[in-house]
C-alpha cells in the first residue's frame, strides 16, 4: 500500500475522531476495540500503543502476524466513515515511535502512564465507508437502492 489519502490521514490524526480495531482470535471469533491511540506518522503505517502484553487484542494482533492474519480498522467522525483492512507488521517495544506515542500517552494520562508497546500496521485495502460515497457505489445508475412492496402498493 502506498500513502493513504489525504482525508484519512486528517481523520486518523484527529483527537476526536473514533477509532476502532478488529482482530480476531484462533476460532474465528471476532474483538473490537477503541484505540484512541491510533495515528499515522509518516502517512503510510498505522500504528497504535498496546497498553498492556496480556489484552485480548494484544494476544489476538500476536497470533496474526504469526500466522499471517489480518485486522480491521475503522476511523470515524460525523459522516466520515472509512474502513482500513491490513496485516500487523511489527511490535515495537523501544525506538522512537514507541517513545512518541509513551511520550503522547503521558501527556494525556500523567508521567507515570505506561504502554507495553506499539502495533505497526501496514495498510493492504482502504475503503471510505462514508454514506455519500457507499450510496453513490451502491445506487449507481439506477437512482435508488430498491423498492419496496409497501410502496409500490401505495402507488397504485
Amino acid at each position: 500500500m502506498s500513502k493513504l489519502p489525504e482525508e484519512l490521514i486528517e481523520l486518523i490524526n484527529d483527537p476526536a475522531a473514533v477509532k476502532l480495531v478488529g482482530t480476531v482470535d484462533a476460532e474465528g471469533t471476532p474483538h473490537l476495540v477503541v484505540k484512541g491511540t491510533l495515528t499515522t506518522l509518516d502517512g503510510e503505517h498505522i500504528v497504535f500503543a498496546e497498553g498492556y502484553e496480556g489484552t485480548k487484542s494484544n494476544k489476538n494482533l500476536v497470533r496474526s502476524i504469526w500466522f499471517d492474519g489480518k485486522v480491521s480498522i475503522n476511523v470515524t467522525k460525523g459522516i466520515s466513515s472509512y474502513q482500513i483492512k491490513g496485516r500487523p507488521y511489527k511490535y515495537l517495544i523501544t525506538g522512537s515511535v514507541f517513545r512518541t506515542l509513551l511520550d503522547r500517552a503521558r501527556e494525556k494520562r500523567g508521567p507515570e502512564a505506561d504502554i507495553a508497546g506499539v502495533w505497526v500496521i501496514v495498510p493492504e485495502e482502504v475503503r471510505n465507508e462514508s454514506p455519500g460515497v457507499r450510496a453513490r457505489e451502491v445506487i449507481g445508475e439506477r437512482g435508488h437502492f430498491h423498492q419496496h412492496l409497501d410502496l409500490l402498493r401505495h402507488a397504485e
